[in-house]
């Protein structure tokens, strides 16, 4: 499905608290909503969790994109 509208993010959120190390929410107001043949929708499957996704009682670790310097002033707060 293809969703058009407008988005917002707003890091005072309320929802952000309710998602282990949110540090912002993007909300969207749709317009328009296309549904997708799905003759070229493929099946999938979880074949093994990134790291990257917060859990609870572990560190996320950061990726190294986010530790080169080109990056490092817009990004908030300290990696």
């Amino acid at each position: 499905m293809r969703l058009n509208g407008v988005a917002s993010i707003d890091s005072a959120d309320p929802l952000a608290n309710a998602i282990q190390e949110a540090q912002l929410v993007v909300r969207v107001v749709v317009s328009e909503v296309f549904s997708n043949c799905p003759r070229y929708i493929h099946k999938m499957q979880t074949v093994e969790r990134s790291v990257y996704v917060p859990r609870e009682g572990c560190q996320t670790p950061a990726p190294d994109w986010k530790l080169n310097e080109w990056v490092q002033d817009v990004l908030p707060g300290s990696v």
